[in-house]
């Protein structure tokens, strides 16, 4: 095991867990290379990818430096105290959250598609936009509710003798 993981460079777990990927991921494309459609979804796939890692990653990763920069601070806790918990994961785990809903109601949060889902279902539009910013206001606030319980847990909590 020891000159596995040192050849390959992770744990022997890891190359099992790629290799079930990797598998699924042959199986997906021999069950989609006779679909007619299938140039157009590699196409969207390619494109997706090249969005993603062109624009999305960099301005994303803009706002998280920026997000550092504005919400860690130095350590600046007494000694035998716990440390003053983060802000940056309260902030970035509800966003994180915003965002992928956004991506995949996109078409229904701008009102997109209206007469194809009515078509399609025979019901109207459910108004998305709505629902996506009371979602999005919902997370945000159990997110700044935790933080605040995190923080006064901290204030509350006793200090530790040195030993």
């Amino acid at each position: 095991m020891a000159e596995l993981r040192r050849r390959y460079g992770a744990a022997p777990w890891h190359l099992l867990l790629l290799m079930g990927c990797f598998t699924v991921t042959g199986w997906i494309v021999l069950r989609l290379a006779g679909e007619p459609t299938a140039v157009r979804m590699l196409l969207w796939f390619l494109g997706a990818v090249i969005a993603h890692d062109l624009v999305l990653f960099p301005a994303y990763a803009a706002v998280d430096r920026g997000l550092r920069a504005a919400l860690v601070h130095r350590d600046r806790t007494a000694a035998g105290r716990p440390p003053v918990p983060s802000a940056l994961n309260h902030v970035r785990v509800p966003a994180l959250a915003a965002g992928l809903l956004l991506l995949v109601h996109l078409p229904g949060v701008l009102g997109l598609g209206d007469d194809t889902y009515e078509a399609a279902t025979g019901l109207a539009p459910r108004p998305l936009l709505g629902r996506w910013l009371a979602v999005t206001g919902v997370l945000f606030a159990a997110s700044a509710l935790l933080y605040g319980l995190r923080r006064l847990r901290r204030a509350g909590a006793p200090t530790r003798p040195r030993g």
